[in-house]
This record gives C-alpha cells, structure tokens and sequence, in this order.
C-alpha cells in the first residue's frame, strides 16, 4: 500500500512538471508568435504603410538636390556697350559633411594647390559658421593645370569638389569704379534666409550700381539632380532646370566720354559731372583717383586696402556724390537770382567796386586786388567781382539765399538712384541757432554771398544747379540708371513731366546771358578756355574756393601763390556751364581739389569735356551707331 502511495506521489510530481512545461511552452509559442506578428507588422508598416518615406530617403542619398546660382546681369552704358560682365572660373569648394577631417583635408590639398596658413583660418571659420552640408569655397580663380591635377587627386580628398561659376568683371578698370562700385561676399547681416546667399563664390553689391541694382542684377536660381554613390561621388546629373539670370541694367552714362573725363582729369584728385539738362541724366561721373573693381572680386590684400584707404586723396571716395566743397563763385548766380527775385535789384542795377568792401570794422577783398570800378550783373558774373555779391548778399539776406539754393538742389539730398550721395550744407539763421548755438552776423553773408564760409555742395549738385538754371527752371531728377533689360525685352523707365522751380524766366535768361559772357567776353575769367568751333560754344563760370585764411600781413607782403604752398593748402578749383549756347543740352560741373584757379584749371577740363560730348551727341550721330537697339531714347517721360 505504501508504494502504491508512493507511485501516486511520483505521478503527481510527474503529472505537474508536465502542466509547467505545456505552460511555460505555450508562453514560449505565445510570445513567439507575438514576436512575429510584431516582426510581420513591422514589415508591412515599413513596406506598405512607409514605403514611400523610405523611397524618397533612398532617393535622398542617392540624389543630391544642388542649387544653381544665376548668372548675374549685366551692366551697360547708353550705348549697349557692356561694362560689367562675367567671366567663367573655376574654384575648389570643401563640404564638411563628407569630410572627415577638414584640417587634414586641407593639409592635403595644399601639397597640390598652395594654401596659407591664413586662408585654412578663413575656410575652418566659415565652416563653423555654416551648415555642414553647404560647400565653403577655398580658392578661386584656378588655372587648368590646378584644376586636373585636382581632378585626378579628388578620391583622397574626401569632401573636395571642383567647381565652375562666374566672376565679375569690369572690363575699364578704374574708368568707370565709382559708377558701378564693386560686388563681394555677404556679410552675415545680409545672409537673411535665402539659401543663394549661402551658395560658394556667390557676389552681392557692395557699392555702386551694382548695391543700388543687386536685387534684379542677382536673377533667379535653379537646381539640378545629382546622382552620388555612397561616398558622396557624382555619377551623372538626373535633371536640370536653369534658373533665371539677372536683369541687365542700362546706363545714361557714355563710357567712353566718361574715358575721356578720367584723362582729362589726370592726376588731379577730383570729379566731372556731365548732365543732360532735360533729362537729368548723368553722362559723366568721373571721380580721380580711382581704383579698380576688379581687384575687389579677387582677394584683396590688408596692404592694399589700408594703402587706398589712407590715401590722402581719397580713390575710395565717389567724389562726385560725395565731395563736398566751398561752391565759391559757382554760387554766385543763386544769390544773384535771390536778389532778383525779391526785387532788390535789377540786371541794371550797379555798385563800384574798389577792391575791397568794409563792413564796421571789417574789410573784405575782391580778387582783384585794385577792384572792378562800376559793375552791373553781367559785368559782376562775366568778371566774378567780389564786392558785387557782397553788396547782393547784404540786401537780400542770408535766408532768401538759402531758400534760392535749396530750390536748385543744394544743401539737400538729390534722391539718387545709387548710393553714397552727400547733402552738402546751405546755412540760414536758424540753421547757425540751431547748431552752433550762436547769432547769425552780417559778415557771414557776405562771405556765403561768394560761396564761402558755411557753404558747401556736391559736384553733382553744381550740375543739377546748373542744369535747373538753363532748361527754363525744370526740376531735372539727376540719375545714373535707364532701363532695365528683362528676356532680352527693354524697359524704358517712364516718368511724368517734370515740375518747374518757379523762377522768373526773364531772370533765368539774365543769369544765362552773363554766364554767356563768361566765356564770350574778353575779360570774362574763362574766355581762354571757350570753344571756338562753331555751334558748341560755351557759358559757365568759374569758382576758386579757399580752404585756408589770408591774413591782413600777407595781403600786405604779397598773396603767397598756390604753387608754393603745400597741396593740401592749395585753392580748390571749380567750373559750372553749360552747351551749347544756342541750344543748351548738357550741363557740367568740374571741381579739382587744391587745383588751384576754376580759369586755370578746372574751365578747360570742362571745355574739352563739353566739346567731345557735343561731337559725339546722339543727334549727330550715324544712323548706325545706334547698338542692338540699347540707345532708345534717354527721355524717361517719353
């Protein structure tokens, strides 16, 4: 009995271990069979439900989406004749994502093409400022030899890539720098979210027409489809869609007046402006010393830089739209049409001028030092008699003079079409209040009745001057741009008719007839300087503005000439005027800094300025010199 007890308890155990076992294995098959539905699940959700996802993630690696950057427009003066351009270059770029290690990457590329310890520091600072998958570029400008032994080196260079875009360049150098300004990398300021400013060797506009214009001139960028291997290699180009290029720009500027301006000048530091009366167009903006813009699309060294930036005579600076200078007696016609228009005297109306004026207890000089005797306005502006505008100045006052010249565009901005422009200064009473805190005295309208003192304009404001004075009192909008080429297509920038200032037009032709004299007359200041052929002569009148005081003992010892003092001593010489007289169509202004005498100087530059402007006018020319149709017409309101 006892062992049938026994075997009952064996069974039992038995019969138990059993009933584990089936558990635990049915536990087993269940999370099994969990495993692979999970597993088929899995499967399905990958291919079925994410297939698609994971599609375009394969397409990803395997396609590499670049974008192209757009060539950028083209810059041309009025005749069609381009004068910023771009050329083909080739340049080695490192993207850091493919790259393991960018410091011994570029250790290796420099046993190929040589890399300063200065340009690695460049390129490893634009890494860490960049995306790693945007390409930093680490030279341009690489000549065929460079760019095949690349080629064939580019399996160990990892990240390396070579690469063709375009440059700028400015086929006239220094000839037109100030005009166009020059194009360089963004700064980050600029870098505002667009991925075409990130691209390698992409240029904005840096100054010039080309900051004014950079946003048409940049165009519309493309992309095209890569096909890579699994290192990143390009196997072939799937797809490409260009972008649009940049809009060409056309200019009212004659580049090769504007050549003729920039030798005539020499190496004088200063500007020419020569403006179409009824336009405002600008046909010449000369600025000397220059520089040249190509040099700035390159690696421009420190050295060079600072060298032009401390350069006393300033090639940096547009001189034309940003000189500002004592007008002298280029500002006489403003406060003679100020005395005019208020009535106070006539073009009749006579002072003697005796060489001096004395005010209390003050004196001031003519020129002349024994004087003009009996001048009248013709006499006073054809011979430029201090005394005359002395006497002018004191009946009419300081701020009917400011009002006239604020009218005729100076002392405020022009609203140019590119950047850079100065207001210049035309004080008044409240303006010396306002500012110095002081009184206005007497003596200082005297001094600004022949542009002296607090006075100070712009070339480029003299010309607009000028050019309001002789189109009958138009307010001419000076500007550099014309229209704009789109697909080939021209766009002629139209505009109202212009307002008028409100002058007199009988004091208009009074300024006009003695500016005449000028240069007509015998004893007009710039007779030498006339043109003599006939149909192109001149009016105008000169100006020589002091940038130093004369004291009462070296009057008395003698004037010391402008040739014995240091240049930056020198008188600046000035000219405004006009051609042809028969019938005014240009305006010019020309001021060289401590020049010297505006008769001497500054009068022939502008004559032989105005006489190759008046030869190559439009009207005169050939039917055919009219390039692939660019010359249109200048008139924005036609």
């Amino acid at each position: 009995m006892v062992g049938r007890f026994g075997a009952a308890i064996v069974k039992n155990r038995e019969n138990k271990r059993q009933r584990t076992f089936s558990r635990r294995a049915a536990l087993l098959a269940a999370g099994q069979f969990g495993l692979l539905t999970a597993l088929v699940g899995r499967m399905y959700y990958l291919q079925v439900v994410e297939s698609e996802r994971y599609r375009m993630l394969a397409e990803e690696n395997r396609i590499n989406i670049r974008l192209l950057a757009p060539s950028r427009g083209r810059v041309l003066d009025r005749f069609g004749v381009p004068i910023a351009v771009n050329h083909q270059n080739y340049r080695v770029l490192l993207k850091a994502e493919n790259a393991p290690d960018v410091s011994a990457i570029l250790d290796r590329l420099s046993l190929i093409i040589p890399i300063s310890a200065e340009e690695k520091a460049r390129v490893l600072k634009d890494i860490r400022s960049r995306r790693k998958f945007v390409p930093v570029t680490v030279r341009e400008f690489l000549d065929w030899e460079d760019v095949a032994q690349l080629e064939v080196n580019t399996p160990d260079l990892p990240g390396i890539e070579i690469d063709v875009g375009e440059r700028r360049v400015y086929p006239n150098g220094e000839v037109g720098a100030h005009i166009l300004g020059y194009v360089g990398v963004p700064l980050p300021k600029d870098l505002t979210g667009d991925p075409v400013l990130e691209l390698p060797g992409f240029k904005v506009g840096r100054s010039g027409v080309e900051r004014a214009f950079d946003l048409p001139l940049r165009g519309r960028a493309g992309t095209s489809q890569l096909e890579v291997n699994a290192v990143g290699r390009v196997i072939r180009e799937l797809d490409r869609q260009d972008g649009d290029p940049g809009q060409d720009v056309v200019l009212t500027v004659d580049m090769a007046l504007q050549r003729e301006a920039m030798k005539r000048l020499g190496d004088e530091a200063g500007s020419v402006v020569l403006m179409d009366i009824e336009t405002g167009g600008i046909i010449v903006q000369a600025s000397t010393p220059s520089f040249d813009p190509n040099a700035f699309t390159e690696d421009l060294s420190p050295a060079k830089w600072r060298s032009m930036a401390d350069n006393e005579r300033a090639p940096l600076r547009n001189k034309a739209v940003a000189g500002e200078y004592a007008p002298g007696s280029t500002f006489k016609m403003i406060v003679a049409l100020a005395a005019l228009e208020a009535g106070v005297v006539t073009p009749k109306t006579t002072y003697v001028c005796p060489g001096f004026l004395e005010v209390g207890d003050g004196k001031f000089h003519c020129w002349r030092r024994k004087g003009h005797g009996v001048v009248e306005l013709n006499r006073g502006i054809a011979e430029s008699c201090d005394v005359y505008f002395y006497e002018l100045a004191r009946r009419v006052g300081i701020d009917k003079i400011a009002k006239m010249a604020e009218r005729f565009g100076l002392g405020n901005e022009l609203n140019l079409d590119t950047s850079g422009e100065r207001t210049g200064l035309v004080p008044s009473k409240a303006w010396k209040r306002a500012v110095i805190g002081q009184p206005w005295m007497l003596g200082e309208t005297l001094i600004a009745g022949i542009g002296q003192g607090f006075i100070t304009a712009t070339p480029m404001q003299l010309a607009t001057m000028t050019a309001r004075m002789v189109n009958g009192g138009k307010i001419v909008q000076p500007h550099v741009a014309r229209d704009l080429v789109v697909r080939d297509k021209l766009t002629v920038r139209v505009i109202g008719e212009p307002e008028y200032i409100g002058v007199n037009s009988r004091n208009l032709k009074a300024i006009m007839d003695a500016m005449t004299l000028v240069m007509a007359d015998p004893a007009g200041t710039a007779h030498r300087a006339r043109i003599k052929a006939p149909g192109m002569t001149m009016g105008g009148k000169t100006g020589t503005a002091q940038v130093r005081r004369i004291t009462q003992r070296e009057r008395d010892e003698g004037v010391i000439k402008n040739r014995d003092l240091p240049w930056r001593f020198r008188d600046h010489a000035l000219f405004v005027g006009y051609g042809p007289v028969e019938k005014p169509r240009y305006a010019i202004s020309v001021v060289v800094e401590h020049g010297g005498g505006g008769s001497a100087v500054a009068a022939p530059i502008a004559r032989d300025v105005m006489a190759a402007a008046l030869k190559r006018d439009p009207a005169r020319l050939a039917p055919g010199a009219n390039v692939a149709g660019l010359r249109a017409s200048d008139k924005r309101g036609q």
